[in-house]
Parts: C-alpha cells; sequence; structure tokens
C-alpha cells in the first residue's frame, strides 16, 4: 500500500518549519540520526550527546529577525511538489529515495527567489548590543500602529483566531525563545497584527523579545515557558550583557506582576540609589524565579484575558510595560540631546540568504566562495578567512580575533577554526594541533555525513592537519601559505590608524649610558633577568608588585638589585620625581577580567581590568618632558583572547596598535599575546637562537620521555599542564605518564632552573608564579635592539 511520509525541512537559522508530505510506493524504515555513535575507541565527536562533556561556549545574546517563508510561495511548492508526484515511478525504490533527495534539494535552492518586500522607513533604536564583537543580525521594524491613528480593530477577514494547533503556547504568555547561533531568551507570545507582518505558519509563534522590543517567528519546539526559568537562565551572561540583564529585568517584572508578587520599589532619589536598588530588585526576583514563581507558580504567569485577545482597543506602546521603564541600565556615556529633529534613517537592509543556500549556488557554480563569508553566509565580505579559502565579515573577523586563540581546559580550541562557533566539534588526533571543526561546517563545506565519517576514524587528522588531497577536501579548500596569512591577520587587523611612534636614533657608543626602568606589575622580574642575559647595564630597577611569593624570588635572584615599591595604586607623580627618571616602562596588568575565557569577566573599566588606567596613568607621567629628547621606550602586555572592544580601547588610549607574538616560535610552548609599545623593531620576524629551546624534550630531565613536541599555554591553573582531549600528562618516565617537574617549567618558559626554587614554594605555588610570568625568548626578543641606546657590560 501507499505509506505517507512527513518529511520536516527545517531552516537551520529562519526558524521557520515547514511540513512536505509525499506519497510512497515502497519506504524503508527510517532511523533517527544518532551522535556519537561507534564505542569509545571511535568517537572524535564532543558536544551534548558525544562521548565528552564540552563547556558551554560563549554565546552573544541579541535577538534577530527570522527569515519567513510566505503562505503564497508555500503554496506554490506545494502545488509543485503535487505536480512532480504524480510522475513519480512506482518501479523502482532507489528511483524515488533519490526523488525525494532532489526534492529537498530544489526547495532549498528556490528559496533565493522570495524577493524580500520593501518595508517603510523605521527610526533608528537606541537600544542597539554596544559590544562591537556581537554578530550583524537582521533586524525588525517596530509594531506598526494602525493606518491614520483609527482606533478600530483590524478587519473581520483578519481576526480569525490564531495559534490553533494544539501545539501550545498562546498570545500573551511569557516564554524562553531559542534562534540558531543565539541561546535562550525571554519573551512574549504576540499577535502577528502586532509585528505588521503576515500570519506566522502552522507550528510557529510570533515572539517579542524582552530588552530591545524586536519581532521573531519561532518553531514552538524551540519554545519553552518560563516557568523553565532555572533550565535557560545564563547566569555568565548575565553578569557581562547589558542587554540580556534589561531583558530578564523587564520579563520579571511582567511576571510579577501577573503573580501579584511584591519586591521592593525602585527609589528616585539619584542615579547611584536607583541602580542598586534595581540590581537588588532583580536579584530577589531571580530568586524567586529559580524556586518555582512560588506560592502562584506556574498558573501565576498565565496572561490576564484582555491580553489574549489582541484585537481589542490596543496599541503596541501598550504592550511596553510601564515597570520596565524603572530599570536603569549600567553606566555608560550620556546622550548629548540634540536640538535639531531626528532625522529618520533607514536601516541596513541585510542579505538574510543563510549560508546553506549560498553554499549550494557555490556548489553550482553560480556564485564564487570568496564572495562570502563561510563562517555565517554574510554577503557583506570584509577580507579573505585567513585559513581556507572564501571570505569572511567583519562580525566574523571580531570573533575569529577573539576566539582564534581560545583554548579550553583540554587543550583544545574553544570553538571552531572555520566559524568560531558549533556547539557540537570535531577534535583533531594529531597530538601537536589543538584545532576543532564544527559538524555544521563539516557537513556543509565538506560534503553531507562528511562528520560521521570523520567520527569514526581513529586517530582523525584535522583539515589543517591533512597532508592528502592537496589541501582540498570539497568547498574547504586549506591555503597554502595560511601561516604567513593568518600572521597578517594578527598583525593588520587594527581599524584604528595613530601616528607611527617617535623614533630615536642609536646613540653613540661612547654616549650610551645605562638604562632606568620602571616595571608595573612586575611579576618575578623577568625584564630584569633579560636585560643582564642581553648584557645592558641596569642603573635602577624599579618594580611594582603585591604578591610576596614574586617579590621574593626577585630579592633572592636579582641579591636586592631591585626597588620594590608595593602597590601600583599608591605610586604618585612625586613618587616617579625621586625614583626618576626612566628610560624604560615596562608592564603586563592582571587578564582576569579582560580574557574571554573567562565567563564572568568585568571588562576593562571593572575589576582588576582597571589596573590598565594606572599603567597609562604612571607612563604618562613618566615621559620626557617637551624638549626632552633622550631615548624613552615602554611596552605593555596582555592577553590575545579579549574583547575587540577592549583591545580598541586600549590601543585608543596608548595610541598604537598591538603585535601579536606566540611564543611557540621560540620556546616549546604555545602562548600567544599582545605587545604595545614603541620599541624599535618590534613588528620583525620572530627567530628562535641555538639555544631556545624549541622542543619540550630538551626542556625534560634525563630519563624522561616527551609525549609532545610542544605543551598548550601553561597558565596558574594545575590542569593546563594535562595536554590534549584526553587529558594527557605530557611526560612519560619509568612506564608512567608524570607531570612536568617545576625545573622543566622553568625551562619551557626561558628561566635559569630553579629559578623559582626559593622559600620552600610548593610546585603549585611555583607554576602560579611561571603562569603569571612573560615567556624570556620573547621579551629578549623585543629588548635585543635596546642595545643600540644603552650602555652594555
Amino acid at each position: 500500500g501507499s505509506v505517507s511520509v512527513g518529511v520536516s525541512i527545517l531552516h537551520p537559522s529562519r526558524e521557520v518549519c515547514t511540513c512536505i508530505f509525499i506519497s510512497l510506493f515502497w519506504c524503508s524504515s527510517l532511523y533517527p540520526f544518532k551522535q556519537g555513535v561507534g564505542g569509545p575507541g571511535t568517537g572524535r565527536l564532543r558536544g551534548s550527546v558525544s562521548l565528552r562533556q564540552r563547556p558551554i561556549p560563549r554565546v552573544t545574546f541579541q535577538a534577530g529577525d527570522p527569515y519567513y517563508i510566505s503562505k503564497r510561495t508555500r503554496e506554490e511548492w506545494l502545488a509543485k511538489w503535487k505536480m512532480e508526484r504524480t510522475d513519480l515511478s512506482f518501479s523502482s525504490v532507489v528511483f524515488q529515495a533519490e526523488k525525494k533527495a532532489l526534492l529537498v534539494s530544489v526547495m532549498n535552492a528556490m528559496e533565493d527567489h522570495e524577493e524580500m518586500e520593501p518595508e517603510p522607513q523605521q527610526k533608528e533604536e537606541v537600544s542597539q548590543p554596544t559590544d562591537p564583537a556581537s554578530p550583524t543580525v537582521a533586524t525588525t521594524p517596530e509594531p506598526v500602529a494602525m493606518a491614520g491613528g483609527d482606533k478600530t480593530s483590524p478587519k473581520t477577514a483578519d481576526t480569525e483566531p490564531e495559534y490553533e494547533d494544539g501545539r501550545g503556547f498562546s498570545i500573551g504568555e511569557l516564554v524562553w525563545g531559542k534562534l540558531r547561533g543565539f541561546s535562550w531568551w525571554p519573551g512574549r507570545i504576540v499577535s502577528w497584527w502586532m509585528t505588521g507582518r503576515s500570519r506566522a505558519a502552522e507550528g510557529t509563534r510570533w515572539v517579542m523579545w524582552f530588552g530591545d522590543g524586536k519581532f521573531s517567528v519561532v518553531c514552538v519546539e524551540k519554545l519553552l515557558p518560563l516557568s523553565s526559568f532555572s533550565n535557560a537562565f545564563h547566569q555568565p551572561t548575565y553578569s557581562k550583557q547589558p542587554m540580556y540583564k534589561k531583558a530578564i529585568y523587564e520579563v520579571l517584572q511582567v511576571a510579577s506582576t501577573r503573580a501579584g508578587k511584591a519586591f521592593i520599589a525602585c527609589p528616585e532619589s539619584d542615579e547611584t540609589d536607583t541602580s542598586k536598588s534595581v540590581d537588588l530588585q532583580s536579584k530577589q526576583m531571580i530568586e524567586w524565579a529559580k524556586t518555582g514563581f512560588q506560592p502562584t507558580g506556574p498558573k501565576g504567569l498565565e496572561p490576564p484575558e484582555e491580553e489574549r485577545n489582541p484585537y481589542k482597543e490596543v496599541y503596541p506602546d501598550v504592550w511596553v510595560e510601564p515597570e520596565a521603564a524603572a530599570y536603569t541600565p549600567p553606566p555608560a556615556k550620556k546622550p548629548r540631546k540634540s536640538t535639531a529633529a531626528e532625522k529618520p534613517k533607514v536601516k541596513e537592509m541585510i542579505d538574510e540568504g543563510t549560508r546553506e543556500r549560498l553554499v549550494y549556488e557555490v556548489r553550482q557554480k553560480c556564485r564564487s566562495i570568496e564572495d562570502i563569508c563561510i563562517s555565517c553566509g554574510s554577503l557583506n565580505v570584509s577580507r579573505e578567512h585567513p585559513l581556507f579559502a572564501g571570505g569572511m565579515c567583519q562580525s566574523c573577523k571580531n570573533c575569529f580575533l577573539e576566539c582564534a586563540y581560545q583554548y579550553d581546559d583540554d587543550g583544545y580550541q574553544s570553538y571552531c577554526t572555520i566559524c568560531c562557533g558549533g556547539r557540537e566539534v570535531l577534535m583533531c588526533g594529531n597530538n601537536n594541533c589543538c584545532r576543532c571543526f564544527c559538524v555544521e561546517c563539516v557537513d556543509l563545506l565538506v560534503g553531507p555525513g562528511a562528520a560521521q565519517i570523520a567520527i569514526k576514524e581513529d586517530p582523525w587528522s584535522c583539515y589543517m592537519c591533512e597532508k592528502g588531497q592537496k589541501g582540498v577536501f570539497g568547498l574547504l579548500e586549506r591555503r597554502t601559505d595560511w601561516p604567513c596569512r593568518l600572521q597578517h591577520f594578527f598583525a593588520n587587523n587594527h581599524d584604528q590608524d595613530f601616528e607611527p611612534p617617535k623614533l630615536y636614533p642609536p646613540v653613540m657608543a661612547e654616549k650610551r649610558q645605562p638604562i632606568r626602568v620602571l616595571s608595573l606589575f612586575d611579576g618575578i622580574a623577568t625584564g630584569l633577568l633579560v636585560l643582564k642575559e642581553l648584557g645592558i647595564q641596569v642603573e635602577r630597577y624599579v618594580a611594582s608588585e603585591v604578591c610576596e611569593d614574586s617579590v621574593t624570588v626577585g630579592i633572592v635572584r636579582h641579591q636586592g638589585r631591585i626597588m620594590y615599591v608595593g602597590d601600583v595604586r599608591n605610586v604618585t607623580r612625586k613618587h616617579l620625581h625621586e625614583w626618576g627618571p626612566f628610560d624604560l616602562v615596562i608592564g603586563g596588568s592582571p587578564c582576569n577580567d579582560l580574557s574571554i575565557v573567562n565567563p564572568a569577566r568585568k571588562g576593562l573599566y571593572e575589576g582588576t581590568g582597571r589596573l590598565f588606567f594606572e599603567f597609562y596613568r604612571l607612563l604618562h607621567e613618566a615621559r620626557p618632558k617637551e624638549g626632552d629628547n633622550r631615548p624613552f621606550f615602554w611596552l605593555f602586555e596582555n592577553v590575545v583572547a579579549m574583547g575587540v572592544s577592549d583591545k580598541r580601547d586600549i590601543s585608543r588610549f596608548l595610541e598604537c596598535n598591538p603585535v601579536m607574538i606566540d611564543a611557540k616560535e621560540v620556546s616549546a610552548a604555545h602562548r600567544a599575546r599582545y605587545f604595545w609599545g614603541n620599541l624599535p623593531g618590534m613588528n620583525r620576524p620572530l627567530t628562535a637562537m641555538c639555544t631556545d629551546r624549541l622542543d619540550l624534550q630538551e626542556c625534560l630531565e634525563h630519563g624522561r620521555t616527551a609525549k609532545f613536541g610542544k605543551v598548550r599555554t601553561i597558565t596558574t591553573r594545575s590542569n593546563s599542564i594535562k595536554q590534549g582531549k584526553d587529558q594527557h600528562f605530557p611526560v612519560f618516565m619509568n612506564e608512567k605518564e608524570d607531570i612536568l617537574w617545576c625545573t622543566e617549567m622553568e625551562r619551557v618558559f626561558g628561566f635559569p632552573v630553579h629559578y623559582t626554587d626559593v622559600s620552600n614554594m610548593s610546585r603549585l605555588a611555583r607554576q602560579r608564579l611561571l603562569g603569571r610570568s612573560w615567556s624570556v625568548p620573547v621579551i629578549r626578543h623585543l629588548f635585543a635592539p635596546l642595545k643600540e641606546y644603552f650602555a652594555c657590560v
């Protein structure tokens, strides 16, 4: 007999689900797709259902406008499929399967024919995200009021009941919504009439997002009731994203009003008190939500009757809760008020074509892969992808800058090498490689089913390591000169232009004087150690350091030649005049609140991030006065994995762009860092010396064997010593795995053996000191030109 099979076509980014029913004469059993099958010996996939768990990747929360398939287009497609269905041959099962696959491909290709309807000009929104690293998404217009201010309800033909497909989520309900590429965000189910758009398809709902007031069509499978608060709420994002924080505040205000739950009111005395009161009220509401919205529970969150019927005399502004106006966002620059009337601006119409459709066009030779962003599918290409053939948009470029050198506890990249995203990633089986590729990119660019093939390979060599096929894997083509491109990518990624730093001509040998150094956040005196190794005479070395263990190492290893001055915040202009003048100012402020690896980071303007401004203050005070032409140099260091906005602000204050240097070129460990400064030749190639230990084996004691050529970045955390996805120890001794000894870690960093072996410090304490220090070969590379300016031994 004939079997009716329902094929659910879910567009990956537009969240629109269309059901197509194809009548087949014979149908074999359909098995659901399972990820990570194959047993422990074959799995290379990591994700929510893989053999090992991945930490939740960092996601920038910002609701956007989905792609919507009009009713007319769906009817045309169904009519076409019905006509083709009558031509199906019932004599061959293989023919029918091929026909079915072809119809799915045709549907994906036909999406390109749907044109976007022109939209009226909209006033520019003032609540756009301020994070420049936020992905660019298409925006939805604000709700359109009835024409001419007419307060009558819509036409009778348009007042048919909505959302009566038996799937739940009726108008007015508070929900969590999920869009592809973003995470759960609070919203409210609204009528199509509120959006000024078309009706939503069956099985989908119009959602108005809290925080920014935008609209999206979301499948019911991607919706959760607000009562699932404890599962959907994301505390790290709440701590760092003002828009998400505002959305949570607004939705809980509405929920508390419906449930009749009273909280502390916000005072209106001054801005500071209001902000603190709002934070206190938000904390109370979140605790209330996490405990199940007691005492009424989920039933108390149901919308009142007047909100369930959107066809009464209701205006869009009524849906903006009055309580939300009490929310005070984090302190920011106050907007300047203009006496001139604001002119309406036309929003940029961003191409809504997805990566899948554009990649299909590339396969059909209708478009060049260099014309699309292979990371997200945008047509607004700003530069070439540094690793693979294809373009890259500005948003993905910012993400790549942030995430390319971000590693998880297992030593692998936190995100996909191609798109800097991905929920499930394939990890390279090469011990010396730390790259990951997400399943979506592999299946899309390499070919359908390529991810499953890779999962079954053991070990699997990633597309950066694989030597065969000349670096071409489907549409994924590795660039032959990718090392140079990657270096130039970080060297020339600056969107700010500054005047070149003042150049000082080399000083005649007979006129050179010993150097005077001011070292801020000195650590274990790496700067002084390198100056000594270079043979540069040091007249005075003034160091600011608060770690007692670091001070102990400096005092012991340099025989009291360092003048320690305590906390950098206590150093004043008067002190600099007493200790100076200085020829070299160096430092690297703590990176805890700057590194995007820390989900609770506070950024450049809070926490330890503010210590950068102490460096800037003292650098400004130590500069030679006008008319003093003596050589003056400075150097500031921090992590590469910082937010683009933080890097831009640091560059703006220091009035120069950073240089990215990775210690792997001159040592046995990966350690990518940004360096700002005016040292001569900072951009010159990093070249290893014959005395540098480039391989881990060269750093080990006798009788110990290295399992890896290079180790990943050694930090203050003890588990940073472990390598690879299986968390192997890097050394093999007496037929057992072993950690790196402290003396071996010192060799990896370029320090003399037993340099940190003072005051009976434990192994972990010594690792903390080394994890916060600079790589000696890198600093030697930067300081080497100073020999042309200062007296040497």
